[in-house]
Parts: structure tokens; C-alpha cells; sequence
């Protein structure tokens, strides 16, 4: 019901002629319901819809006054083939540092995931997996106070409806994805101003914005983490060849193959930010981020190396950072009843927080409030 109500919402604000353009270019998914909270049971819905399993960090209050300690953030992937480098560097590592400074709920958005031809057995596996890696890169439920972040949700309406339904402060999303969320943006700003303030308060709520219009949380280094094989492509689960990505489960000969094999070019010396050395620039970056060193540092090391040396640096580093990560992932995928707890938790967590956000929709808007 809740996902409804959303997409009804998304619906009503299609009629502004200032949102008209953006939401145009969604075409049939207009009326796509956003990805729910569930974790562990699911419901019927209204509109196809995208549910998601949750790994959340977030403390169970739902509170969302401006007073509070903290901001939130709220992310998710798809569990659509492995998690690769450029998930890992791009999103999932920045979420960890992220969780000491906001209340963040991470998601695993799986309905997007059904939007092409799909194994619905493969699904289910993926899922699981998916949130056993957010698990073993250090995704902590422990921590927590009170807010979210929001990253790399797919759609551009599945992703507005997602990080509304949360009240989301910050979305940490990527360069590319910056225009996604100004969607987002208008469409909360778009509901507050027909709905909110004092004609809400008249109706007895407590007034001011329904939803929070959140801001972009773009990380200063690993938004775009590139192909293997092509500087200038971005590192993607699409890609046709397995060779243009490094998998966080690939074993470490694959990875020592992979690198060996990535594409450089035939210039002297390493350098950053040289527009005609896309690849190398790739390559130091993922070794800075790998090390958690500076540029100056890398340079520092690696500005004279040759490519063979430097390549068996870059092995070794993404070996020795991927290795307790693949033995983590495999002692939490052996207790399926850790993980189901984890996910169930996460499951009432998320929906304390999206319960709390429609039934302040469902007043604002004047619809009939449930009876308990």
C-alpha cells in the first residue's frame, strides 16, 4: 500500500509542467512502485514494484526532527551478477566510513533487478550473497543513531520514491547519477509545497515539509572506477568481458591474471589526471584507494616504476585488501541463521522509518487513516 500511495504521488506531480520533462523520460515505469523495505516477507502490491532487503545500521527510532544528532544516508545495488571493484571502491567502502558519521540503512534493491529476463533461482542466491559481502566489507548493524544515505538505486523514479520513503538528508551517489536525484529532489519539493505546512497542520500534522529534500553526498576520490580494459568506460557488471572487472570473490591467480592482462599504454613513468593516459590514471587511483594513500604518496612511489612493476604492486595490494574480505564472506555465508537475522532486523528497522513517513503522507493528503 505504501508504494502505491508513492507512485500516486509521482503521479500527481507528472500534472506540474516544470516536472513534466524530467518525468517523461521514464516512460512506462512512471507508475512502477518504489522498492519497499521488506527484508524477509513480502507483500502484494498494488504496482509492480522493486522490494529490497536491508542492511541497516540504523538506530529504531523513526525520528526525523530537525534537532536530531545525526544525518541519514541511504544506498543500495542491485544483486545482479558479482559485486566488482567499482562497487566496492565507488559506493560500499565509502558507506563504511559513513556509518561513523550518519545513521545509514543499505539496501539490496532486488525487484530492480527483475526489469530484464531474470533466473528466479539465481535471484534468490544473489540476494543472499550480495548481503553477505555488504557484511564482510564491514557494513555494521551495531552503529547507528539516526540517519541514511542513499547510492546507485537504478531508476531515476524507483530511486525518488526510495529515498523519500526514508527521509533520506544525503544521497552518496556517483557523478553520473547527480541528475537522478535532482528528480528526486523536485518531486519532494513539488508534494511539500501542495501538501505541507500549514495546510497540513490544518489538518491536524505537525506541519513543514513532508518529505526531506535531500542533498547529494558525492565522494572526493572512486565515483567512477574504470574498466580494466578501457580507461574511458566505467567498471560494469555488463560488461561482456569478465576481464574488464575484478570480482570482490575472484581468487588471487585470477586477479593476478586480470591485471596482468589490463590494457595500459606506451608512455614513460606513471602520472594522474593526464587526459591521454585514461588508463593509467585508472590504475594509480585504484591503488590509492586500495592503500588509503594520497596522491602525493603514490606518486611518490610509483611515478618511475615501468608498467610490470608496478603491476605486480597493484596485485599484491588488491590481493592482501580482498583476502579478509573473501574469508569473511565465507564464514557468514555458512550461518544462514546469522544472516537471516541480520536481514530480519534490518527489516523492522527500515519499516519503523517508512511506516512513521506514510502515515504522514496518508494525513497530508487527506486519505483515511487505517484503524489499528
Amino acid at each position: 500500500m505504501g508504494r502505491a500511495v508513492l507512485s500516486q504521488i509521482l503521479i500527481l506531480s507528472s500534472s506540474s509542467p516544470h516536472l513534466a520533462p524530467s518525468l517523461s523520460c521514464v516512460g512506462p515505469r512512471f507508475l512502477t512502485a518504489p522498492a519497499t523495505n521488506l527484508l524477509r516477507s513480502r507483500r502484494p502490491l498494488i504496482f509492480s514494484g522493486a522490494c529490497v532487503r536491508c542492511c541497516s545500521s540504523i538506530a529504531s527510532t523513526p525520528e526525523t526532527s530537525p534537532t536530531s544528532a545525526k544525518k541519514r544516508v541511504v544506498s543500495g545495488v542491485q544483486p545482479t551478477g558479482s559485486i566488482h571493484l567499482g562497487n566496492y571502491l565507488g559506493a560500499i567502502k565509502n558507506w563504511i566510513g559513513l556509518q561513523n558519521t550518519y545513521d545509514t540503512l543499505y539496501f539490496i534493491v532486488d525487484l530492480h533487478a527483475i526489469t530484464l529476463p531474470y533466473d528466479t533461482q539465481q535471484l534468490s542466491r544473489t540476494t543472499r550473497e550480495t548481503a553477505a559481502i555488504y557484511l564482510a566489507c564491514g557494513v555494521d548493524t551495531s552503529k547507528g543513531d539516526e540517519n541514511v544515505g542513499v547510492a546507485l538505486l537504478t531508476y531515476p523514479v524507483l530511486m525518488a520514491a526510495d529515498i523519500l520513503l526514508y527521509q533520506s538528508d544525503f544521497v552518496p551517489v556517483g557523478e553520473d547519477q547527480k541528475q537522478h536525484l535532482e528528480l528526486t529532489r523536485e518531486l519532494a519539493e513539488r508534494v511539500n509545497y501542495l501538501y505541507g505546512g500549514r495546510k497540513w497542520k490544518k489538518l491536524g500534522g505537525r506541519g513543514g515539509a513532508i518529505f526531506k529534500v535531500p542533498e547529494p553526498l558525492i565522494p572526493p576520490t572512486g565515483a567512477r572506477v574504470m574498466s580494466l580494459t578501457d580507461g574511458l568506460s566505467k567498471m560494469s557488471k555488463s560488461a561482456a568481458s569478465d576481464q574488464s572487472r575484478i570480482s570482490l570473490l575472484d581468487p588471487k591467480d585470477l586477479i593476478a591474471n586480470k591485471i596482468k592482462r589490463c590494457k595500459t599504454d606506451a608512455f614513460t613513468g606513471l602520472e594522474f589526471d593526464n587526459p591521454e593516459r585514461p588508463e593509467c590514471n585508472n590504475l594509480l587511483s585504484i591503488y590509492q584507494l586500495i592503500t588509503d594513500k594520497t596522491k602525493e604518496e603514490v606518486l611518490q612511489e610509483c611515478q618511475n616504476m615501468n608498467w610490470g612493476t608496478f603491476k605486480a604492486l597493484l596485485t599484491d595490494a588488491l590481493i592482501d585488501h580482498l583476502h579478509p574480505i573473501q574469508v569473511r564472506y565465507e564464514e557468514i555465508m555458512s550461518d544462514s541463521g546469522y544472516l537471516d537475522q541480520i536481514l530480519a532486523e534490518g527489516a523492522r528497522k527500515a519499516s519503523h522509518i517508512a511506516d512513521a513517513t506514510l502515515q504522514n503522507v496518508y494525513q497530508a493528503m487527506g486519505f483515511l487513516r487505517k484503524q489499528s
